[in-house]
């Protein structure tokens, strides 16, 4: 509920909010045994992609502080009269430097597109889950069937 009663405003200035909430908000990440960040976004950072990722790695280091990404992308076309971006990437570019930051920090970097899902670290690791499932499964019945053969 809170998320779909917030307003768009602000820029992209990705720096500026990491670190308050890694100066500010986890002064005391010491004495916590985890914490994550959860940025919801549009776009690629107003920053450079190595710069934000460099800082990334760094706040998160030496602590289980992690970043977490969802990306929403919309085919939207751009109003004219609206705020445009410092720094402009198609959705596709983001991604790719969304993922590279999420990397940096040990999170996990979500896609969704109009149509839904576009790209999801948990739901590849349900997928990757389910193939490790059925392979077992297959070798459960390889043996099965091999062990009925000798009798």
């Amino acid at each position: 509920r809170w998320v779909l009663s917030l307003q768009c405003k602000g820029s992209r200035n990705f720096m500026s909010a990491l670190r308050r909430a890694v100066e500010v908000d986890f002064k005391d990440k010491d004495k916590h045994k985890s914490q994550g960040i959860y940025l919801l976004t549009t776009g690629i950072p107003d920053q450079e992609t190595h710069t934000v990722s460099a800082y990334v790695a760094e706040a998160c280091s030496g602590c289980d502080l992690q970043l977490h990404v969802c990306l929403f992308s919309v085919t939207a076309d751009v109003d004219s009269r609206s705020v445009i971006p410092a720094r402009y990437a198609n959705p596709t570019e983001t991604a790719i430097t969304f993922k590279e930051i999420v990397q940096a920090a040990n999170g996990r970097f979500h896609w969704f597109g109009e149509a839904g899902i576009v790209e999801s670290d948990d739901i590849n690791i349900i997928m990757s889950e389910m193939e490790k499932a059925i392979s077992y499964s297959h070798k459960v019945c390889m043996l099965w069937f091999s062990s009925r053969e000798e009798i």
